[in-house]
């Protein structure tokens, strides 16, 4: 009887430590880095696909068919929004948890000095965050679950025609180019953010060209201004082409 009662004390110590390691502030910034990079790599695959747009109506629908006839792709979906909302919660709660342990907020922000990585994107991560939760609803909401046109001859759903429709709203354009420069400002600091917490930075090199870290910094700035900026035009190309198709 002893025995079966210490047997369930250890297990209840290994779930209590499992559960108290995945909560540390050092495996919340692992899970934040690692979820963080999975939906970077999905948003180079999403916009690479989008650019297919400028060859027109019959490549765009033949990539969007190809797409979603994949058996995976459901379960893709499931994974995506299962890490979506996995970095939201532990985003969230790290931010909280923050807050908690310095009640009182600075009567100034000063700056770091020239070494420091703080910027107003790394200073806003929580609120371009939030903002782009609710864009990735409505974006939804808009193209996945919007009209089902279906296209002449191939019988493909007309996504392309869906696209122009949307993007001849210019309240839609403006809200959607408004969401790409925050979709930017939060990779500016979360690429290199993401890399840093798993450990593909080193801290004693800070700002210092041709170093590891400074590519890395460099790279997901890069990356920020390319892939907000592809979006953008994408909207704003396509505003002007549905407008003359209207």
């Amino acid at each position: 009887m002893a025995s079966s009662s210490s047997g369930s004390t250890t297990e209840s110590s290994q779930s209590s430590f499992i559960v108290s390691l995945f909560s540390s502030s050092v495996a919340t910034k692992i899970v934040i880095g690692i979820t963080g990079l999975a939906l970077f790599i999905y948003l180079i695959t999403h916009i690479a696909g989008n650019l297919l747009i400028f060859l027109g109506p019959t490549a765009f629908n033949q990539y969007s068919h190809t797409l979603v006839s994949n058996p995976l792709i459901p379960v893709i979906e499931i994974g995506l929004l299962a890490i979506f909302l996995i970095h939201i919660y532990k985003a969230v709660r790290m931010f909280l948890g923050n807050q908690q342990a310095r009640p009182v907020a600075y009567v100034q922000k000063k700056s770091a000095g020239a070494r420091s990585r703080k910027s107003l994107a790394s200073t806003t991560m929580i609120v371009s965050g939030l903002w782009l939760l609710i864009f990735v609803i409505i974006h939804v909401k808009q193209f996945k679950y919007g009209a089902d046109y279906v296209e002449s001859g191939s019988g493909y759903r007309d996504l392309y025609r869906l696209e122009m429709e949307n993007f001849s709203n210019p309240l839609l354009v403006v809200f959607y180019v408004l969401s790409m420069f925050i979709v930017g400002s939060h990779l500016w600091h979360g690429v290199a953010s993401a890399f840093q917490s798993l450990g593909a930075s080193d801290s004693s090199d800070v700002g210092e060209e041709g170093t590891w870290t400074a590519l890395v910094l460099k790279g997901g700035k890069v990356a920020a201004v390319l892939i907000a900026g592809a979006f953008i035009v994408i909207a704003i190309w396509a505003h002007v082409i549905g407008r003359h198709q209207s």
